[in-house]
């Protein structure tokens, strides 16, 4: 698990939100199942306002931006997501909506 911390795009406050990560290389992938709902999460709707995040992975603290990945970016890491937690597959079933992949690539470290 990872913890990110967005900025609210309406409030201007820090949200955080423990998520279930893949690593990436240096980074992480991250996904905005909402467990299956029709609406994605709040923390991805964040992300379009402000991509700059805060992560706690571990001790690992870092700043981070977020890129929410395009339809064929989404596709190629897609079948590795799915052998990393099959589940999101279980919640993409479960909704009409593409479900937004995010990648959150370090810009700082520290810990």
């Amino acid at each position: 698990m990872l913890l990110i911390t967005t900025v609210g795009r309406k409030s201007g406050q820090p949200r955080t939100t423990p998520l279930l990560y893949m690593p990436n290389g240096d980074g992480f992938v991250v996904v905005g199942s909402n467990g299956g709902r029709d609406q994605p999460p709040a923390w991805v709707l964040n992300l379009t306002a402000n991509p700059g995040v805060k992560l706690l992975v571990g001790r690992r603290r870092t700043d981070a931006v977020a890129h929410i990945l395009s339809e064929e970016e989404r596709a190629t890491v897609w079948p590795r997501l799915l052998d990393h937690y099959p589940s999101w597959g279980n919640y993409q079933e479960l909704t009409n909506r593409a479900i937004r992949v995010v990648s959150l690539e370090p810009t700082t470290s520290s810990g």
